[in-house]
């Protein structure tokens, strides 16, 4: 690992380092502009989409500037592996947290103090208790990642972070980047207000993943909808399954387990050695779909996961572009897959209703809830309104349901006035409220046992909605909630109408609705997997073998497989196969302590295949 190591030290530029440490001959995007920013002194904030290399712009700058580059992280879990990939490259790195000994802390205390490391991560709340460590270090810059969680109304505040201003104040020559991957108008100024990054320059890129095919279907029997997905176009693939309680967390798992997929729980109720077990595997082997609470997610780096699927609706667009971003970070296709049904929206009403905080908060909660009910009953590009969310404008896409094949709108207004009649004269002439399965009854002119006993055949509107089918009638009472003509009211889940539903009442407003297409299947058909779809069949079975000799050798040294080498690197040397460490050294992703520590070995399995 020496002539690695002197390979990172002796960097005198960042793209000496980029080359040498990294394997890589260019800069993406705004990398390079913000990286001589930060190399330069400068404090800057990096809002870049996952997978767009937010990493590298601390990184490098912690080689080239004298010193050592501290990386403010949310992330306990996932240290150890950042340190692991880090290491890989010949870059001296290390962490402070809670899961440490004394002594495993007082040793990485010594290098620090001696020099001896490159980037330090170290915990929001840990800072208070190492700034006398920092006071004696050399400090390079401060890195502040998932910069977000300083934003009291997004959707990951962590009450630590509010108390990253000691950075400014304390060291107030020491270049700060903070850096995120989701932030709206308003969670940009709230980044800039709470770590006093006034004077910073402001990056954003392009927040567009055009890699990842968004989909939203209606929820019908979900979970068998999900198997289809994963049997259908990712069988064999790295997944990542999001629910939002934990009960449907280990029912979804067990039951994917037992149609044959490697599908492992994790959410905070579990057991800690259980979470960090089943952490491990989805990092470490292929193919592992983990089913997990928002718990799950943050920092995780694998770039191979190929599908991130919801089997409940997300409180927001921030959250839901967030677990989205963690497929493709390879580049290669992947599925954003939402399950999004009537029962979500009265769920998430209801919760916002019952939750704490005061009214400004519950209000801004609602918002957040609007625009996501607003993306899943769009019946224009979903990227589009995706993207204008955070600002950026773009035309359609081509590649989100919507485009591929798109959702019929249809003048719902009669419609609409059936079922708000139907409200309004129930409340109004009984004083009685219902829940939207008995409205639909009514409408239908089903005589169940409830309607009947009710008297609710007498009813002008009983048996009007013929037109419509069950299914249909629930999707106009889901798209009326998210126009706002209709709200969820009391702990039973009850409809009224709201104050705008007068004026479609009267006829003096039309109402459009969407009409879901039949399901398609995905758009992509029959392909290769991942980073093998352009590898002829020489080259693929190539790459299965290199992919198997990574196995072996992540297993050996305990780290997971892409912090060896990504496929998307494995494809490249299949393709070109390599017969001399000189040629491999040209290929991306290669540099000098992988070329140092892997090069034979690769070399070898090139030779023998």
């Amino acid at each position: 690992m020496t002539a690695a190591r002197a390979a990172a030290a002796s960097s005198s530029s960042p793209l000496e380092a980029l080359t040498k440490v990294w394997g890589y001959d260019a800069f993406r995007g705004e990398q390079a502009e913000i990286i001589e920013t930060v190399t330069r002194g400068d404090d800057a904030l990096v809002l870049m989409p996952t997978g767009g290399g937010k990493s590298l712009c601390y990184q490098i700058p912690a080689l080239v500037r004298e010193g050592t580059g501290v990386v403010i992280s949310p992330l306990i879990a996932l240290m150890h592996d950042q340190v692991d990939a880090l290491e890989q490259l010949g870059v001296r790195a290390a962490f402070l947290n809670s899961t440490q000994t004394v002594e495993e802390r007082r040793e990485v205390e010594q290098r620090l103090l001696a020099g001896e490391i490159d980037l330090l991560y170290l915990a929001p709340e840990r800072l208070p208790v190492a700034t006398g460590l920092l006071d004696r270090a050399r400090i390079a810059l401060f890195a502040i990642d998932e910069a977000h969680c300083v934003s009291q109304w997004g959707h990951d505040f962590r009450p630590d972070y509010l108390g990253l201003t000691l950075l400014h104040e304390r060291w107030p020559d020491v270049p700060r980047i903070a850096l995120t991957a989701t932030a709206t108008a308003q969670t940009r100024e709230e980044i800039v207000r709470n770590l006093r990054l006034e004077g910073a320059r402001v990056f954003v890129s392009s927040f567009d993943r055009p890699n990842i095919q968004y989909r939203i279907a209606p929820k019908q029997e979900a979970r068998k909808q999900l198997l289809r997905l994963i049997k259908d176009e990712h069988d064999g693939e790295a997944g990542i399954v999001y629910c939002l309680s934990r009960a449907s967390v280990e029912k979804t798992a067990e039951w994917l387990a037992a149609q044959g997929v490697t599908a492992l729980p994790y959410h905070a109720g579990l057991p800690a050695q259980v979470r960090s077990r089943n952490q491990a595997r989805f990092l470490r082997e292929d193919g592992v779909v983990m089913v997990a609470t928002i718990a799950f997610g943050m920092g995780i780096d694998k770039p191979d996961v190929r599908f991130v699927a919801h089997l409940d609706l997300p409180k927001s667009i921030e959250g839901y572009y967030q677990e989205t971003g963690r497929a493709g970070r390879d580049g290669l296709p992947s599925t954003a897959w939402l399950a999004y049904g009537l029962q979500d929206v009265v769920q998430q009403r209801r919760m916002i209703e019952d939750g704490e905080g005061d009214a400004t908060r519950k209000r801004a909660q609602s918002l957040h809830l609007e625009a996501m009910l607003a993306l899943c009953e769009t019946v224009q590009c979903r990227r589009q309104q995706l993207l204008r969310y955070f600002g950026e404008e773009s035309g359609p896409c081509g590649n989100c349901d919507t485009c591929l094949n798109p959702p019929q709108s249809y003048d719902g207004t009669v419609a609409a006035q059936k079922l708000m009649s139907t409200i309004v004269r129930l409340e109004r002439e009984r004083g009685q409220r219902y829940g939207a399965g008995h409205l639909v009854d009514i409408l239908l002119g089903k005589e169940t046992e409830r309607v009947v006993k009710l008297g609710h055949t007498s009813l002008s509107t009983f048996g009007l909605g013929s037109e419509l089918g069950e299914a249909e009638w629930r999707g106009v009472v889901r798209q009326l909630l998210a126009q706002g003509l209709l709200e969820v009211r009391g702990e039973y889940g009850v409809l009224g109408v709201t104050p705008a539903a007068a004026d479609v009442l009267r006829g003096e407003r039309q109402v459009l609705l969407r009409r879901e297409p039949e399901r398609v299947r995905s758009s992509r058909g029959p392909r290769v997997k991942g980073a093998a779809a352009e590898l002829d069949e020489p080259q693929q079975e190539l790459f299965q073998r290199l992919r198997t000799w990574r196995a072996a050798t992540a297993k050996e040294q305990g780290v997971p497989a892409y912090v060896v080498f990504p496929d998307a690197t494995l494809a490249a040397i299949a393709q070109s196969r390599p017969v001399n460490r000189s040629e491999l050294s040209g290929i991306s992703g290669v540099g000098a302590a992988k070329l140092e520590r892997y090069g034979e070995a690769v070399l070898e399995v090139v030779a023998n295949a």
